[in-house]
């Protein structure tokens, strides 16, 4: 796990700038939910409206909607494909996205149909640190104006 200045960003995951993240599993397909930077950014969630089994999606396309304590929000898949399962405890705890953003509180699996031509429009490794540090200097640019 590497932390990034004070956000837990999984070096093994890719990262969408709308901050959902992509785990890619053994047979090929992907996991996807939204980051330690999204959960810690908006507060509780405290609904989410969830994509659909089976609907095609383009990569930053939005498939869902999440409100939390602070706003709502759209859900954006980082990746085009079908979406193959939701995770419905979520219907129960959308607070699971706050408490384990990287474990039971995923949102989708999806079977990509680009991974591999894909996987360049996210962020991955280094690039991960600069991602959240523009949008740590983002947020803080937008409090001072206010």
């Amino acid at each position: 796990m590497s932390d990034i200045e004070g956000f837990n960003m999984p070096d093994d995951l890719y990262y969408h700038k709308e901050h959902a993240w992509v785990k890619i599993l053994d047979d090929g397909t992907v996991k996807v939910g939204m980051s330690d930077f999204y959960q810690k950014n908006s507060g509780d969630t405290t609904y989410i409206d969830l994509p659909f089994e089976g609907d095609d999606v383009e990569q930053g396309e939005t498939c869902g909607k999440i409100q939390s304590a602070k706003w709502v929000g759209k859900f954006v898949s980082p990746l085009t494909g079908k979406i193959l399962s939701v995770n419905e405890d979520l219907e129960d705890d959308s607070t699971l996205i706050n408490k384990e953003p990287y474990e039971n509180g995923w949102i989708m699996t999806m079977k990509p149909s680009d991974l591999d031509g894909e996987l360049a429009n996210l962020f991955h490794g280094g690039a991960v640190s600069d991602f959240v540090k523009k949008e740590i200097a983002d947020i803080d640019k937008k409090k001072q104006q206010q």
